[in-house]
């Protein structure tokens, strides 16, 4: 029988893309949040030692800074503190993410994301508590929400595993995740403004209370499969699952080890790996780069210090639209796509990071340059990002867990060496950081073009096992 799309607009599925584009901005809103409220959570002069700022670039004329709201209580962290404070996410973030993958295939993502969100927004709402508490308190909080969200992709991978037509996945998939990238854009200014006109603390009550607002429509509203759901149309249901009747497996135990051998999966692991070397790098270190080298403050211009997620959420979402209109109209092969996306997600973000750390002190064409790059790094979203959903649909939350635990280490080691490789903060210091996040992005590219797939993997259908023996 011949497939008939079934219209998107207020479909099951797309009101679920829009649902996981709110989750997903909420939660990075939770994440990136601490980032700019610790600027006001710690006393001026206790604030990351004075580096020697390099006299290479003329100072801008700054703006006259406005009295702000003090009222915020101070604490006397040294940079060492917080650096513990800024890293304490990813340690309980890596620990779930395999574990994430294995509960969604055995519980259903609904509940697992639902309430990775709802935990994640709760210890927010705890933040100021704990850090009144002491410094261990707030350390322990950051990573409860760590451990919250690192279920969340798993899950919402393994969801989009029941929901998403094969040929509507790029389009799904970039719909939902660039959520993530629009509550960096919208949080990062937005806390800067709290802080400003408010008070730090409320930075943290009021995205923490939006969470939880979300999270009673995510329970109301969504269901693990299109069998469950309350209000799918009877055509959508028959739509969605009779384009994956051939993709999903029956066989209740996890092929762990023929999933480790997989070639494929370890060209995602270092795709993956080598892109979030980059983008952990630059989330955390770029305020500090316009700083200290291009002596002008991000801090001042928080709409310059979003523009590059910005720009990264639309390109997401306009090259999930061409990625499948090349794969349902003009035919090209989905592994084609994959690689080609890939390529251009991670080459141009290469080239562009390495341009950036030669022309010196032009900060306009500094931050062009950082925002191309970040930008053309949405292309792998619907490249590496969501091949796991290509090669093993119904164990895709694990393959998502296993690869996103490899590519969570750049956001531990990334920042650290970038910090100990800039101790001067010269210019020469700087390229030698854009060098190297540049060749990792080159060097995963090219793995992933060698060795990715876009096909169904054998040992993720039913009846893989009779094949063998």
């Amino acid at each position: 029988s011949a497939l008939v799309s079934v219209p998107a607009c207020c479909s099951a599925r797309y009101n679920l893309a829009l649902l996981a584009c709110l989750g997903f901005f909420l939660l990075y809103a939770l994440r990136v949040n601490l980032s700019v409220a610790l600027v006001d959570m710690v006393e001026p002069n206790t604030s990351l030692a004075k580096n020697v700022t390099s006299n290479v670039c003329p100072e801008h004329s700054s703006t006259i800074n406005v009295p702000r709201n003090t009222t915020g209580v101070k604490y006397s962290w040294d940079a060492d503190t917080q650096g513990w404070i800024l890293g304490s996410f990813f340690y309980g973030y890596i620990i779930t993410q395999i574990p994430g993958g294995y509960l969604a295939s055995k519980i259903g993502g609904k509940l697992l994301l639902g309430f990775g969100i709802f935990g994640t927004s709760v210890f927010t709402l705890l933040t100021p508590l704990a850090a009144n508490l002491g410094v261990g308190y707030l350390i322990a909080v950051r990573a409860l929400e760590g451990l919250g969200e690192g279920v969340t992709f798993p899950a919402m991978h393994s969801m989009w595993s029941s929901w998403a037509p094969p040929l509507e996945r790029s389009k799904l998939l970039s719909i939902s995740y660039a959520g993530a990238q629009l509550g960096t854009v919208v949080s990062l200014p937005l806390s800067g403004l709290i802080c400003y006109y408010m008070n730090w603390v409320y930075v943290f009550y009021i995205f923490g209370a939006l969470g939880v607002l979300w999270w009673f429509f995510w329970m109301l509203l969504v269901s693990d499969t299109p069998e469950a759901h309350r209000s799918i149309s009877q055509a959508e249901r028959e739509y969605i699952l009779s384009s994956l009747k051939d993709q999903l497996s029956t066989q209740k135990s996890v092929p762990w080890r023929a999933m480790l051998e997989s070639l494929p999966l370890w060209a995602i692991v270092v795709a993956h790996f080598s892109y979030n070397w980059t983008f952990y790098t630059l989330l955390t270190l770029l305020p500090t780069y316009m700083k200290e080298i291009l002596r002008f403050d991000a801090q001042e211009n928080g709409f310059l210090s979003a523009l590059p997620y910005f720009g990264c959420w639309l390109c997401i979402i306009l090259s999930g639209q061409i990625a499948d209109y090349l794969r349902e109209k003009q035919n090209f092969s989905t592994v084609c796509v994959r690689k080609c996306f890939t390529l251009i997600g991670m080459i141009g973000p290469a080239v562009f990071l390495v341009a950036a750390g030669f022309i010196g002190c032009d900060y306009a064409l500094a931050v062009a340059f950082v925002t191309i790059s970040t930008t053309l790094g949405g292309f792998c979203t619907s490249g590496y990002s969501i091949n796991h959903l290509d090669i093993a649909p119904s164990y895709a939350g694990i393959l998502l867990g296993i690869t996103n635990s490899f590519a969570t280490i750049p956001g531990m080691v990334g920042p650290v060496i970038a910090k100990n490789l800039t101790h001067n903060n010269t210019v020469g210091e700087w390229q030698m950081v854009f060098y190297i996040a540049a060749s990792i992005n080159l060097f995963g590219a090219i793995f992933f073009a060698l060795f990715g797939s876009g096909e169904v993997q054998d040992w993720a259908v039913t009846g893989y096992h009779l094949h063998r023996n």
